[in-house]
């Protein structure tokens, strides 16, 4: 069980900074910390482009990656203590 959970924390660890990279791409909407650095000064049309789409599936399909990685430690946990 111990290739397995060292396989699923470097999962865990690659999946998260995978995500914060995708979190880091998209767009902001406006009045938030992305107004901050700039993300306010330019308009954009309201609809999604396809590239902002797929992004957004993408950031879904690794959020989900990750919480399986997180449930999977936590049932080696529980299980093996």
């Amino acid at each position: 069980m111990d290739a397995v959970r060292i396989g699923l924390q470097v999962l865990l660890v690659i999946s998260g900074l995978f995500l914060t990279l995708l979190i880091l791409l998209h767009k902001g909407k406006g009045g938030g910390v992305s107004d901050m650095f700039g993300g306010g000064l330019s308009t954009s049309m309201s609809s999604s482009s396809v590239a902002e789409k797929n992004l957004t599936r993408i950031t879904i399909m690794m959020a989900l990656v990750w919480v399986t990685a997180v449930v999977g430690i936590g049932l080696i946990d529980r299980f093996n203590a």
